[in-house]
């Protein structure tokens, strides 16, 4: 299932002119707010007419302005989850659920319980929506779009209206749903921490534009990228797996570099985590260092760097099997004589690592 874009449209002082292609998985529209992100998924959704351009799924045509072709909303088989859960405040969770169902082919519905159990909601089903937490309503209504049995589901910012909290929880069940279902999704946000850890497939959007597209993995890691995915937040992602739980509250984590620590991961062990882990967390030292505090220091190598105009610099290094990206100053970068094919050791803070940056490995 691949979903096909190209759009042009002018909103007066702003236009819009974007192409992409989305593959099976979670493609994510990244880019600041009031980039274009949700007018793209709009086009895609037939709530917005664009001037011009193309939209096909999987070979279906959904718009083409030279062939003057528009399909209705309702016959575009697509889930939508908005912000905010839009639940029906009168119903049911149970009833809300069930009104997704209802628009489902009927030789083709999604089985009910394996979705409730999925998203966790079995306990929630005799209530109604005034009785649920934020993250209780946008799981409910997560499974609601999911019970139309869509060929593609938009996600415009779920999480965007909850706190820190509720963001950990629900993630794990939107990690599942990319893990478990056939169903691509379009999921547009501007929290590198949602998109590190969901995203199969990364769209750069600036200013209406569409400045880079590819495998998530190979974008965040690229210096080159760091500009449009934000110096502040710019950062890799480590793969590792759930060695120990330590009696001290912390987990020890076996990656291909080494060791990792981190503040307890309620995993089993065994369990495969992706890890998030920010440039301007990374510390860096042509020698093994000594006395530290810093219980994560890994070997590496390096691979690029790329010094700014201003006084920072982006250092992308061979870790194991992965790729790490570190933030330093022009300065260190030139005192420790980095270059590509440099062996230096990559200094990790253990508290540094949020929960929302720790995730399932995909």
């Amino acid at each position: 299932m691949t979903l096909s874009v190209r759009l042009a449209h002018s909103f007066g002082g702003f236009s819009l002119d974007a192409g992409f292609e989305a593959p099976k998985g979670v493609t994510a529209l990244f880019g600041r707010s009031g980039s274009g992100k949700t007018s793209i998924v709009n086009a895609v959704a037939g709530l917005l007419r664009p001037d011009a351009g193309h939209v096909a799924l999987d070979g279906r045509v959904l718009f083409d302005s030279d062939s003057d072709v528009f399909m209705p909303v309702h016959r575009r088989r697509l889930g939508y989850v908005f912000q905010e859960g839009r639940l029906f405040p009168h119903l049911s969770v149970r009833q809300n659920l069930a009104y997704g169902r209802w628009f489902a082919p009927r030789e083709d519905g999604a089985g009910f319980d394996h979705v409730v159990g999925m998203l966790g909601i079995g306990a929630l089903l005799d209530r109604r929506p005034g009785m649920l937490s934020g993250g209780e309503k946008q799981r409910v209504a997560i499974g609601r779009a999911l019970l139309a049995r869509p060929k593609l589901l938009l996600m415009d910012e779920p999480l965007a209206a909850l706190d820190e909290e509720r963001k950990a929880e629900i993630l794990p069940y939107l990690e599942r749903l990319r893990d478990e279902t056939l169903i691509p999704v379009l999921y547009v946000s501007h929290s590198m921490a949602e998109v590190a850890r969901l995203a199969t497939t990364l769209v750069l959007v600036e200013a209406g534009r569409v400045v880079r597209s590819g495998p998530a993995a190979d974008i965040l890691s690229d210096p080159d990228s760091a500009h449009a995915l934000g110096i502040r937040t710019a950062g890799a992602s480590l793969h590792a797996t759930v060695a120990a739980q330590e009696e001290d509250g912390l987990t020890r984590l076996d990656a291909s570099a080494g060791p990792l620590f981190l503040p307890r991961v309620e995993a089993p062990v065994g369990t495969r985590l992706t890890i998030r882990i920010p440039a301007q967390d990374v510390i860096l030292s042509r020698t093994r260092p000594e006395g530290l505090s810093a219980l994560n220091v890994l070997p590496a190598t390096v691979t690029a760097v790329r010094l700014g105009e201003g006084p920072g610099a982006i250092i992308q290094l061979q870790m194991g099997d992965d790729l790490l990206l570190a933030r330093i100053t022009r300065r260190s970068a030139l005192a420790l004589d980095l270059a590509p094919g440099v062996a230096c050791f990559a200094i990790l803070k253990t508290v540094a690592v949020a929960q929302t940056n720790v995730g399932g490995a995909g």
